[in-house]
């Protein structure tokens, strides 16, 4: 039998892209460049009150493994508090939905995207850092607004205001 795998990849702890984004810590653990654009791995450390704002991407399959800490999952499916060990899918579709860490430890989630690409929206979209690293947020300027929403097109994502999960 003919073995048609073209090679095993090996990230170390220390490898990745790291990116600052939005308050978060973020390394870039296998891109889609490693992939042939199938997947991406994640690793995010979520600080106390961090986490994204509702938005939806229906040609991304996105999921979620809560290694450490906790974050309340909102979706347009209902909300979910995802703990240690928890596992949370969001399937193709373009399900709005968005995560916050409420407690007062970091949170740290693995997460995967499918196909890959969201990884770039990150590194175009945060600043390099190395994993572990927060920076402030930036001010909210109408250049960043249009910026983040240029971003958000090109990866096909759409964002949505931060009380539009709100019940």
């Amino acid at each position: 039998m003919e073995n048609t795998q073209k090679t095993v990849t090996f990230v170390g702890p220390e490898e990745g892209q790291g990116i600052a984004m939005a308050g978060n810590s973020y390394r870039v653990v296998i891109s889609g460049r490693q992939t042939d654009g199938e997947y991406a791995l994640i690793d995010m450390l979520v600080p106390p009150g961090g986490g994204p704002i509702p938005h939806a991407h229906p040609d991304v399959q996105e999921s979620f493994y809560v290694v450490e800490g906790e974050v309340e999952v909102k979706s347009e499916a209902g909300n979910y508090i995802a703990g240690k060990g928890s596992f949370v899918n969001i399937p193709y579709g373009g399900i709005v939905h968005c995560f916050r860490n409420k407690s007062n430890q970091m949170a740290h989630l693995l997460c995967t995207v499918m196909p890959a690409g969201m990884e770039d929206f990150f590194t175009e979209a945060g600043e390099p850092a190395p994993f572990g690293t927060f920076l402030p947020l930036p001010p909210m300027t109408n250049e960043l607004k249009s910026k983040m929403g240029a971003l958000a097109e090109k990866y096909g994502q759409k964002m949505f205001p931060p009380d539009y999960l709100d019940k």
